[in-house]
């Protein structure tokens, strides 16, 4: 059994760099991500909360000046977005001090949060975004597992503290958050038709989202699939990716792609239910896929960086897997669940190393041990996907 406040956070370089030039920082991400223990590791003279107890939350929404009477800066507040209101008052105190680092917010839900946040903090506060362990950080601890037990498991630093059952786990994880936060959001009547819609999304990871042939498929309109998604989205459940079309007018796709920021939670919805399964699946390739999608975004995001990541598909239905854009210079990624070398890993990238004049030299990240010395792409094993987004 491994202890999660014992597995090092990457991010952690970049939490420790912001809290010396602001006064706040806010920390988002899935609940369960390891947000309220990573903040408690780096900070812990500071005072803490726990907006999520109701008698702590209506002191805060009844009588701001005392809560701060209560705990006074430094001080870490969880769960901020539930109690909006204290951002002002945050405001007003971040500007009567000099002091940095005074004020540690964490919140679970996005699109509230950044609103308020911008609202009345911008120009106080850093953003950060912690998503579940990365391969990087398990690796760095010791923590060595099989491609199919990373996608099975998936990353919630629970499973890795605890002795617990995955199919248990986010089975509550589902019913308690999932479906308690987003319906509360969204205020959905019927949880069959949304439970079913959530379903059919997994079968649909990694490919372009069409929210049409969905909404047909369960009876519902586009324009409110469209609400759900952005919500799910903002609660850190999906992520959204976007083509690249710059200079490419209508011959490219505008739609996203869409990928889960757990394969645990993803294998979970797709009625998985052990490690072996996980090859035999249909959708094995899109599992893989996304698994390596989203340890790209983690690398980005634990250095604070903005995600810059794209794929490409034109009408010609030629595509590849992910794009990375570094300045001017696009990367293209070629991402394949085989553990056999092929040289047919390559079309991707020769295709739009010739369509794509900004483009460089491609990488194809696979399951295999052989790296070839390729002129045109370099060849790695999937464990070291965080070298190339760095």
């Amino acid at each position: 059994m491994y202890k999660s406040d014992m597995i090092q956070r990457t991010i952690q370089t970049e939490l420790v760099r912001l809290a010396k030039q602001f006064p706040v920082i806010t920390v988002t991400g899935p609940r369960q991500s390891g947000k309220t223990t990573l903040v408690q590791m780096q900070f812990p003279d500071h005072a803490y909360c726990n907006l999520e107890n109701p008698e702590t939350r209506k002191l805060a929404l009844s009588d701001p000046n005392a809560f701060f009477e209560l705990y006074p800066a430094p001080v870490i507040i969880d769960e901020v977005q539930r109690a909006p209101e204290l951002l002002s008052y945050i405001q007003v105190r971040a500007d009567a001090s000099s002091k940095k680092g005074q004020y540690i917010l964490t919140g679970s839900h996005q699109m509230a949060l950044r609103e308020a946040v911008s609202q009345s903090l911008a120009g106080r506060t850093a953003l950060l975004e912690l998503l579940p362990l990365s391969i990087e950080e398990l690796t760095a601890a010791g923590i060595e597992l099989t491609r199919d037990e990373y996608i099975f498991q998936g990353f919630y630093p629970r499973i890795y503290a605890e002795q617990q059952d995955v199919r248990t786990l986010y089975r509550n994880y589902f019913q308690t958050y999932v479906e308690r936060d987003v319906r509360q959001i969204l205020q959905v009547k019927d949880l069959s038709l949304f439970e079913q819609f959530i379903r059919l999304l997994a079968g649909r990871t990694g490919q372009v989202l069409n929210l049409h042939s969905l909404g047909n498929e369960i009876g519902v309109a586009g324009k409110t699939l469209k609400e759900w998604v952005s919500v799910l989205e903002a609660s850190f459940i999906v992520l959204r990716l976007p083509p690249y079309f710059e200079n490419f007018g209508k011959r490219i796709t505008k739609s996203p792609k869409l990928y889960f920021t757990d394969t645990g939670l993803l294998c979970y919805l797709l009625g998985i239910e052990k490690p072996e399964q996980v090859m035999r699946d249909p959708a094995f390739g899109h599992l893989f896929e996304n698994l390596v999608v989203i340890e790209a975004l983690k690398t980005r995001m634990n250095q604070g960086l903005d995600a810059n990541l794209y794929f490409f598909r034109d009408n010609n239905r030629q595509e590849v897997d992910l794009v990375y854009k570094k300045g001017r210079t696009l990367f293209p990624v070629e991402i394949k669940a085989a553990m056999t070398w092929s040289p047919d890993f390559l079309r991707g990238i020769e295709y739009f190393n010739r369509t794509v004049p900004e483009s460089a030299k491609g990488t194809v990240i696979y399951s295999g041990e052989l790296q070839p010395e390729l002129k045109n792409a370099s060849v790695i094993h999937f464990k070291r996907t965080a070298e190339l987004f760095r």
